[in-house]
């Protein structure tokens, strides 16, 4: 899939060759997991529209949880995943199999990280339509409040996790989706959100058995965003994973 780049966007490219294994790193590196049933339950409705000119944005109340189901909702579509073990991870290659990081799979002209940036940071600030430049970030995971530039050394501040690691949908059943699901499901809004760079990295490939968000108060959301994740996109879960997701979601 090749994304369209307007000539604004185009010169920020190049003149940011420099940026691009930190950028890729700024959320991709946790490109492992996330799913849907297939491509037409993706349609960027959750995905707060870029402003078209450079300023300050206002925040949208509620976006970044925006069609995250209840906690009873989430309790009945855990109830409707399958059980099984986890598939090997043989052949899997993030890249290949789940697209380059970031596409612009709802066509809006942007790629899903300026598009998740400017939905879930308040204060932003854009370069152009599309590239977030600076903001600041409520973060979810760890309850702190993180301060968002651009840069060789601060993009990485504020990455983009895969509620449901890339990793573990493929080995949940994403290896039975097409490339286009697949693509779609790694840029999913539903499946996205905007979080502290460090415990990102700390939460790798972890499922909800190994691993939660240090804040407790945020851990019912996050649960209920994996079951949605799983059951849109036709996944299973593990038996320890389905045990730790029905205990935080019966706490709700």
């Amino acid at each position: 899939m090749t994304r369209r780049r307007s000539p604004a966007r185009l010169v920020t490219t190049l003149a940011g060759m420099a940026l691009a294994a930190v950028l890729g790193l700024c959320g991709y590196a946790v490109v492992t997991g996330g799913g849907t049933g297939g491509a037409g339950a993706f349609d960027g409705s959750a995905v707060a529209t870029p402003g078209t000119t450079t300023g300050v944005a206002p925040a949208t109340p509620g976006a970044r949880d925006a069609g995250v189901p209840s906690a009873a909702e989430a309790r009945t579509l855990l109830a409707g995943l399958p059980v099984k073990g986890s598939a090997p991870k043989t052949g899997y290659d993030r890249v290949a199999d789940f697209g380059e990081a970031w596409l612009d799979v709802d066509g809006n002209g942007c790629d899903t990280r300026d598009d998740i940036l400017a939905r879930d940071l308040t204060g932003v600030v854009r370069r152009g339509s599309c590239t977030v430049v600076s903001g600041t970030l409520d973060d979810p995971y760890t309850g702190t409040r993180i301060a968002f530039e651009r840069g060789v050394d601060t993009s990485a501040r504020v990455q983009i996790d895969h509620v449901v690691p890339l990793m573990d949908a493929w080995r949940t059943g994403a290896q039975g989706l097409s490339q286009e699901a697949r693509e779609h499901l790694a840029n999913d809004p539903l499946n996205l959100v905007a979080v502290d760079g460090p415990t990102n990295q700390q939460k790798g490939a972890g499922d909800a058995a190994t691993w939660l968000p240090p804040a407790k108060a945020y851990r019912c959301t996050y649960a209920a965003r994996q079951v949605a994740v799983k059951s849109a996109y036709g996944l299973w879960v593990v038996p320890a994973e389905r045990a730790a997701l029905e205990r935080i979601l019966a706490a709700c």
